[in-house]
């Protein structure tokens, strides 16, 4: 057992590639690696450096989804991450996946294996999703009789329909990457998630950083917002930007 949980390494670029390390448990979400990422999220939003990120899980899978084992020997801990810090919208659990969104740069998940209910809402937190066409994602938690509770409200409904998320949840359907993509849950389904992540990455970093920022808050802000506020942003941005390259 890796007791790092996570890796955050970023290169002259600008790009962090964030790496959850128990790849011998296909990167479960015990408490150790929760704890770790929301650290990683918050190490990053810090950063002015960092430009975009890569989020992978590091052995066969992307990420099993909750280690079940873990927190049924450790009730307590499920109650934990229930709570909500003041002035929090988001209670632990959630902000696991709604961290990546709150992320002022670019997000890429990069998936391979399995990425399975609490690691698919991880991935559902990025704004670009990778796959391999052979990947197995599942929103799994009808299995264990239970509900998505992590931010899921807050990502699925930008990428799939009503009915397509409520299939889904209802059956905790096993889809492969391509099946995913078909559906639109994904991106993009290539052979090498992750080479293709960090290319795609690099791309985005290398335009300017205030504008990816400022496209990043307008899509997140005003994507189901009504037209009046969605059309005043839009303009309140461009008139940040165009004052800033005025003063270069």
């Amino acid at each position: 057992m890796d007791d790092k949980r996570v890796s955050v390494d970023i290169d002259s670029a600008g790009v962090a590639t964030v790496t959850m390390t128990r790849g011998t448990q296909h990167n479960a979400l015990d408490g150790p690696m929760i704890a770790a990422l929301l650290a990683s999220a918050e190490q990053l939003h810090r950063d002015s450096r960092v430009r975009a990120v890569v989020l992978r899980g590091d052995g066969e899978s992307f990420c099993a989804g909750l280690d079940v084992k873990h927190f049924l020997q450790t009730p307590d801990n499920i109650d934990d991450l229930l709570v909500r810090a003041p002035g929090e919208v988001a209670n632990l659990a959630q902000r696991v996946s709604y961290d990546w969104h709150r992320l002022p740069v670019p997000v890429i998940a990069a998936i391979t294996g399995n990425c399975f209910g609490g690691g698919l809402q991880i991935a559902l937190g990025a704004d670009i999703r990778v796959a391999a066409p052979d990947a197995r994602l599942s929103i799994m938690e009808v299995q264990w009789g239970l509900v998505p509770d992590m931010g899921i409200t807050q990502s699925i409904s930008k990428v799939v329909g009503i009915d397509v998320a409520k299939e889904l949840t209802f059956t905790g359907r096993i889809l492969s990457g391509s099946e995913a993509k078909d559906l639109h849950l994904i991106t993009h389904a290539v052979d090498d998630p992750y080479a293709y992540a960090q290319q795609l990455a690099h791309d985005i970093a290398s335009r300017p950083p205030k504008a990816v920022r400022a496209a990043k808050r307008l899509f997140n802000e005003a994507w189901t917002a009504d037209p009046a506020t969605g059309l005043a942003m839009e303009t309140d941005l461009q008139r940040d930007l165009l004052v800033d390259l005025e003063s270069r």
